[in-house]
């Protein structure tokens, strides 16, 4: 179904936003340029609720940066898996290289599927096959009223966490032994190979060279894992003599998360491994008001990546109108500028600010809006920017 507009209007904007699984969306001042395809994967709970809002965000910036845009909905999760034994087709893959530019992925996990299948088999599934080897997570704090530290502002807290992504101790190596008996024995391996800790240590860098940052912390426990740590340490001396401008320093995850609470603003770059990074970055989310401010980009820099929010499905609100829209809607944010759309990322990171700053937001947050109200909103702000 395409659908061409010449200019905003909420009810005809809100009513595309809600069509059905396909929809090719123009602003009024096209580019010579050709669309960028987006596949957009609501998931469970409250990722069919905030996930529809951050498209409608989305789309209000096509239309004022006069981009072209394709979107593609599939309706994978527990409610599919539930009905016809869907989790991730086996085609998903190939088809995602082939034909999208980003995928925007909303949480995945229902109580009616007790071993979250769908949600392994989907998320853990794109992230590994698709090699999405760097999972970037922003926290920023947008207003210091938000953050449980007192005396801290928004200077103080502007942390991006660079996760490796495809290894560690989330690669599903190990097994069970007598499972089941009292003799039992649970293996679970930490796999690091050369190849993946530099290239993410090195993203890092380069993260840090492309935003202006000054500083970058490697974090490891290689006091305690003293083989694959030791492959951190070793690779993290080769590669930060590359980048001299940029001052690099280590710590150890436990002293690392420590400091973070005491005195957030001495880091800028923090790259560490998957498991530490899940930690950490959950972490910096409560720094800057609750997982509902924080995206997060699962990337390959130049193939196809996938956007999400960083927060769980939230079966206890779902379908109440109450979830918090801002962290898909900054993992919308996120998925423009790894596209190429600068402005139009810059546009909604703006709008998320003022909608803090004058109050427009969801309750979690102090205001009193709705989720379709707090999209609603943002999405009229950027589409007048």
């Amino acid at each position: 179904m395409g659908t061409f507009l010449t200019r905003f209007d909420m009810d005809e904007f809100t009513a595309l936003t809600r069509l059905g699984s396909h929809a090719t969306f123009r602003g009024g001042m096209a580019k010579a340029s050709s669309p960028k395809h987006l596949a957009v994967i609501p998931g469970d709970g409250i990722g069919k609720e905030v996930i529809p809002e951050a498209v409608k965000v989305l789309r209000a910036a096509a239309l004022a940066g006069g981009r072209d845009l394709a979107i593609t909905e599939f309706d994978w999760g527990a409610d599919r898996f539930l009905r016809d034994g869907t989790t991730l087709p086996p085609d998903a893959i190939e088809m995602f290289r082939r034909d999208y530019d980003a995928i925007l992925l909303g949480a995945l996990g229902d109580p009616r599927v007790s071993s979250n299948r769908q949600g392994t088999d989907i998320l853990i599934g794109l992230r590994f096959q698709l090699d999405l080897y760097a999972n970037v997570r922003p926290c920023v704090l947008f207003d210091r009223r938000l953050t449980p530290l007192k005396g801290r502002g928004e200077s103080d807290i502007d942390i991006w966490v660079v996760r490796e992504n495809t290894e560690g101790l989330y690669a599903s190596m190990g097994g069970f032994f007598k499972k089941g008996t009292a003799d039992e024995v649970a293996t679970q391996e930490d796999i690091n190979t050369r190849k993946g800790v530099e290239r993410i240590i090195r993203y890092a860098f380069d993260l840090a060279r492309r935003r202006g940052r000054k500083r970058l912390c490697m974090s490891d426990k290689s006091n305690a894992l003293a083989y694959g740590h030791d492959l951190w340490q070793r690779v993290f001396r080769q590669v930060r003599s590359e980048y001299t401008e940029i001052e690099s320093s280590h710590m150890y995850i436990d002293n690392l998360l420590l400091q973070m609470v005491r005195d957030p603003s001495q880091f800028e770059v923090i790259v560490t491994c998957n498991l530490f990074g899940d930690i950490a970055s959950d972490l910096g989310a409560g720094l800057i008001g609750g997982l509902g401010l924080a995206p997060s980009g699962n990337i390959h820099p130049g193939r196809v990546s996938l956007f999400e929010p960083v927060h769980g499905s939230a079966p206890d609100i779902a379908g109440q109108d109450l979830a918090n829209p801002v962290g898909a809607v900054l993992a919308a944010a996120m998925m423009c500028e790894h596209i190429g759309w600068g402005t139009e990322s810059r546009a909604i990171e703006t709008a998320v600010r003022a909608a803090i700053r004058e109050n427009k937001t969801t309750k979690d947050l102090g205001g009193s809006l709705t989720t379709r109200g707090a999209g609603d909103w943002l999405a009229n702000l950027v589409a007048s920017s």
